[in-house]
């Protein structure tokens, strides 16, 4: 299948949204380039664990970090993004590593254009929590949806809160810290994200707990997540081989440790 572009209608359609992150191609590409960047997409896909059976779907793929990884690993690959202009660079890079087994797909993650029960491994990479938490849930319904039973989730994030629990004051005091280092353009920054957060119009990152009880919600099994570094957590979860039967493994049994 060669590469191309399938657009389909957003159902929950922000045409703002979409034209905002079409102006951010290249500085969103220079970060997904970054060496922090790539040691996430590591992680995804080492709990992915792709194989070349497998049809996956990306969800919120920008310009292919995960995608353009996992194309030579696996079966197909569909990119899905809001803006049409990721996909596009997106694309472009794929003709230039002649990957010819991936297809974009311009879509809102709450409403994907997917048949049911059509892939086999679903990743994502920093998009959700662009989601506000009743999006989150619907999008994660729809990976459900169109994933096999038995099929894998693997999804990588901000995991923290606005909160005073340990974890979450770490994170956003070494945000601030970065940000202030950066002398009155990051100050500016810090004032222009203080107005939003008072506005409701901030991202909208969710704790391990939450990831964990969302999981569990939407039905998935054997739902596991875990901090990585900075702000970042990581996901994993499968739809139930056998309908009903799920379960959250405890922080315990989780992973070896020795891995975060």
């Amino acid at each position: 299948m060669p590469a191309s572009t399938s657009v389909s209608t957003l159902s929950y359609a922000d045409d703002d949204i979409s034209a905002t992150w079409d102006q951010r191609v290249d500085s969103w590409e220079e970060v997904s380039q970054s060496p922090a960047f790539k040691r996430l997409a590591r992680e995804v896909l080492a709990d992915a664990r792709p194989t070349q059976a497998d049809r996956v779907v990306d969800l919120g793929c920008g310009t292919g970090l995960l995608s353009l990884a996992l194309a030579p690993l696996v079966s197909t690959v569909v990119a899905v993004d809001a803006s049409p202009a990721m996909l596009g660079r997106l694309l472009e890079n794929a003709h230039g590593e002649g990957i010819t087994n991936l297809e974009t797909c311009a879509a809102d993650l709450r409403s994907l254009p997917l048949p049911d029960e059509s892939v086999t491994l679903a990743v994502s990479n920093y998009a959700f929590h662009h989601l506000d938490g009743a999006g989150k849930e619907l999008a994660l319904s729809e990976v459900r949806r169109v994933l096999v039973p038995g099929g894998r989730l693997v999804i990588c994030d901000m995991m923290f809160e606005l909160s005073l629990r340990a974890h979450d004051l770490s994170v956003i005091g070494s945000k601030l810290r970065l940000l202030a280092r950066r002398g009155p353009a990051g100050l500016v920054r810090i004032a222009r994200n203080g107005a939003r957060i008072l506005a409701r119009r901030w991202e909208h990152p969710a704790a391990v707990t939450t990831w964990e009880h969302m999981l569990v919600a939407r039905h998935f099994h054997s739902a596991q997540v875990r901090l990585l570094e900075h702000e970042a957590g990581l996901a994993f979860a499968t739809r139930p081989a056998v309908p009903g039967e799920k379960r959250v493994q405890h922080a315990a049994d989780r992973f070896d440790t020795s891995r975060i």
